[in-house]
């Protein structure tokens, strides 16, 4: 057996080389294959936080969008309120106005008996019209404030009402003529 055994040796060391290159290479190997799995891992990781980042951003998006989306609701409804609103008040305007144009055109009805008609000035007398003044009235029938007032004691001439009727004063010289309000 001792002959065999010597025979042997001489490649054992020879076989255990190319094991331990093969070994080796096989170690190189797997190193390099490791650092670009670790390279690959750390771009992953890099896309990943990434992707958490736009995850966080759009959920804040989202929120944003659902917020603006109430607060338009909101502004909606409350303009849709307010247009009603003015809907309704410029109907009660309109009504108004037509109420004044209406009561425009009635005549004015006279303070005594009610009949509905015009107040019409008889012989001597004079109708009250908007604008008018004791001085006005008496300008415009030739005579005198003092006269004017003589005739009518009971009258405030700082409070005319439009239909009111007064007396005229009969002008010296001549016979009493109706006049017609002033216009």
């Amino acid at each position: 057996m001792d002959t065999i055994s010597r025979e042997n040796n001489s490649m054992l060391p020879v076989g255990g080389i190319i094991v331990g290159v093969v070994a080796l290479l096989i170690g190189a190997w797997t190193a390099v294959s490791l650092s670009k799995v670790k390279a690959t891992l750390a771009t992953h990781e890099e896309k990943l936080s990434k992707l958490d980042d736009i995850a966080s951003q759009v959920s804040a998006a989202s929120a944003a969008s659902d917020k603006a989306g109430k607060d338009i609701a909101a502004l909606t409804s409350s303009t849709q309120n307010a247009v009603n609103e003015i809907g309704a008040e410029i109907g009660n305007l309109k009504a108004s106005i037509a109420k004044i144009e209406e009561s425009s055109k009635r005549p004015v009805a006279s303070g005594k008996g009610g009949r509905g008609g015009p107040v019409v000035a008889g012989p001597g007398e004079y109708v009250i019209a908007h604008g008018d003044t004791g001085a006005k009235i008496a300008r415009a029938n030739g005579v005198t404030i003092a006269d004017l007032s003589a005739v009518n004691p009971g009258v405030s001439w700082s409070k005319l009402k439009v239909g009111q009727k007064i007396k005229l004063p009969e002008k010296k010289g001549a016979a009493p003529a109706a006049a017609e309000p002033a216009k």
